[in-house]
């Protein structure tokens, strides 16, 4: 996951079993979270976060950031606000779709966090990547194949358009109770998802390449 310095990434590991390859470089911030730090593949973090429930024991030789069992905030979230608290505007969390799905909607609400303020960031999964967009476009280079679903995160999203998918969209609202942008699909063509007012959650198969998505993507 290689691209241009002048973009550093805060990398945070959550604790699923994931396979990519983590490759960061000089400036990022990589941050396993809490069991995170059994999903690193030989990568050393800067930190490691977390209540340590998941991991079972707290790592000797590591910077940590320990906080008690009983907390309001997830250690994703957790890892999040320090990301954002050191001046990261991009994040990539690794190994945190599947499993339960309360950690799994957890984490795209950590999305909408990010988002909010300021910063952009994808969830990536074995086979797919989550983002989330508001009141703007996420662009896409031709090539690409597989699904391609969006849905409004909040009761509405106006102005919604869809190009270069198998499906348009033209000045659409989407509902927080109606899938109506579910399962369309790349064309090959180059594409765009945009928003003119709202957020949307977009999922689509495949994994960024040389990590362009927080550069030509957006």
């Amino acid at each position: 996951m290689k691209r241009p310095a002048q973009n550093p990434i805060c990398y945070i590991v959550c604790a699923l079993p994931q396979s990519h390859a983590l490759t960061p470089n000089s400036g990022d911030l990589v941050i396993a979270a809490d069991g995170g730090y059994a999903q690193l593949c030989g990568i050393h973090p800067d930190l490691v976060v977390g209540d340590f429930d998941s991991l079972g024991y707290v790592p000797a030789g590591e910077q940590i950031v320990r906080h008690p069992a009983e907390k309001d905030d997830t250690d994703t979230m957790l890892a999040a606000r320090i990301g954002l608290a050191r001046g990261y505007r991009a994040f990539v969390l690794l190994g945190g779709v599947g499993g339960r799905l309360d950690h799994t909607l957890a984490n795209i609400q950590t999305l909408a966090f990010l988002r909010e303020n300021g910063a952009r960031a994808a969830l990536l999964g074995e086979a797919e990547t989550i983002t989330l967009i508001q009141d703007e476009s996420l662009r896409f280079r031709a090539g690409l194949s597989g699904i391609v679903s969006v849905f409004s995160y909040g009761a509405l999203a106006k102005g919604v358009y869809e190009w270069g998918l198998a499906y348009a969209l033209n000045d659409a609202t989407l509902r927080d109770t109606n899938p109506l942008g579910v399962s369309n699909a790349f064309t090959g063509e180059a594409a765009e998802v945009s928003v003119r007012e709202g957020r949307l959650v977009v999922l689509y198969a495949g994994l960024p390449e040389n990590s362009d998505l927080f550069s030509s993507h957006w």
